[in-house]
């Protein structure tokens, strides 16, 4: 695959065999000559099977620092809580006017939450928001009756991760442009969080690999010391 000029400047400027700490890897990234504030990565490769229910990690953490991208937040719920979603700071609250919406194409948010009541209502659009990683859980936390406190966190930077098939987990953790110790902070939040999701049921080697990347960057192979 062709790389630009920038790519490979930084793919030049370390060992792609060699595993770092998280200091030097963030350093790392940080020589690309990229304009935009690129988004920072962290990839995790698990040992589970996610075809079984048991082994599917997944969960929530707040970064400390935010992602540092505004969030759009969409509430499913009715009565007091529509002022309650919006007064938290939601950018839409409704019921059947978001389904009408969503079926009708339109897909301008981040994250959806929802009261436990309008599940009936949400699950008319859950093949569109399900395969984007939109769909309310309980395990999430975005089925909830705390709307508020939800919104709140989300829109501070709480992020949502779930191992895909091939039990890999793949979430945001920051910006290029963030300083060391903030990304340093996220990043190992999120460690310590996907640590806390192990599975009983996971036998062996949980976390294989680890890596950290930029959104024009080659990635980095982590320390796995940084998980114990």
């Amino acid at each position: 695959m062709f790389r630009g000029k920038k790519y490979n400047k930084v793919a030049e400027a370390f060992n792609r065999a060699e595993k770092y700490g998280l200091a030097d890897a963030i350093q790392i990234l940080k020589k690309s000559e990229v304009k935009f504030d690129q988004t920072v990565e962290i990839h995790f490769n698990l040992g589970v099977d996610p075809k079984h229910s048991d082994q599917v990690v997944r969960g929530t953490v707040v970064l400390p620092h935010g992602t540092g991208r505004s969030v759009r937040v969409i509430v499913f719920c009715k009565d007091n809580n529509l002022e309650v979603a919006k007064g938290a700071g939601a950018d839409l609250a409704g019921g059947d006017d978001l389904v009408q919406k969503i079926q009708g194409g339109w897909l301008e948010f981040d994250a959806v939450i929802a009261t436990p009541d309008m599940m009936p209502v949400i699950s008319k659009v859950a093949k569109v928001l399900g395969p984007r990683g939109l769909m309310p859980s309980p395990k999430a936390g975005t089925v909830t009756v705390n709307v508020a406190q939800t919104v709140k966190e989300l829109k501070a930077g709480k992020i949502q991760y779930r191992v895909d098939k091939g039990a890999n987990v793949h979430t945001p953790v920051g910006k290029l442009s963030f300083s060391t110790e903030q990304l340093t902070e996220n990043i190992q939040s999120v460690i310590d969080s996907v640590m806390k999701a192990k599975p009983q049921t996971s036998k062996g080697t949980y976390i294989k690999s680890l890596s950290l990347t930029a959104t024009m960057t080659p990635s980095v192979k982590l320390d796995l010391g940084l998980t114990r």
